[in-house]
């Protein structure tokens, strides 16, 4: 497995000085324990350019998934032993592995450009190694099993720096955190937070109201 950043358009080139300069804590306060716990695992955040130009391609967990049921998230899940060493190629292979198995993406249109360092989800004890690759041959993607996947959708970038598609979540147990109103989805968690970050570092993001607020129900 190759990394290389040769040949992106140069709309990317932000999101790469991202991968070489961010640390751990400007992209969350939720770092993998220091005693090595935590399930590896892997996402997949693809960049493609669509007909309103650069986006991103996200899935929506099947509400029957016992862990993140319904939401919307980056392609991507927990490392298998054939994906390798988890400290050296392995998430690049499983960030692949699991988006062809999720959406039906052909892994060969793909070129990877980079990796975010390892965060942590409590709820989960998911480890995540977030790669990002450039859809540089688009192929068709749809939901492949539905007991996992409820859909399959592209937001355009413009979308997410769209102030008026930026909110704050507010969880009952008072935890509040980034989200993006987009392609009737509500992206938030995880997931929101990366493509928070990602804007932010980027220079990509707008002033947006933060006291606009979406609450959350227990079950989230």
């Amino acid at each position: 497995m190759v990394l290389s950043d040769e040949g992106l358009p140069a709309w990317l080139a932000p999101v790469v000085r991202v991968v070489e300069t961010v640390e751990p804590m400007q992209l969350s306060r939720f770092l993998p324990p220091e005693d090595g716990a935590g399930r590896q695992s892997a996402v997949l955040i693809l960049f493609g350019e669509g007909e309103r130009g650069p986006e991103l391609l996200l899935m929506e967990r099947a509400s029957s998934l016992r862990s993140h049921a319904g939401q919307p998230s980056f392609p991507g899940g927990a490392l298998d032993p054939e994906d390798g060493d988890p400290q050296a190629d392995g998430p690049l292979r499983a960030a692949l592995r699991e988006a062809e198995e999720e959406t039906g993406l052909d892994p060969g249109g793909v070129q990877l450009f980079g990796v975010l360092p390892k965060l942590y989800i409590p709820v989960s004890g998911f480890v995540v190694t977030p790669v990002l690759g450039w859809w540089r041959e688009p192929s068709p993607v749809d939901v492949v099993d539905p007991n996992e996947t409820a859909r399959v959708f592209t937001v355009p970038v413009a979308d997410l720096t769209d102030p008026d598609n930026r909110a704050t979540t507010v969880h009952p147990s008072g935890h509040r955190g980034p989200a993006f109103l987009v392609e009737s989805a509500l992206v938030w968690g995880f997931t929101a937070g990366i493509i928070d970050r990602l804007l932010h570092y980027s220079g990509w993001e707008q002033p947006w109201d933060r006291s606009k607020q979406v609450p959350l129900d227990w079950r989230s």
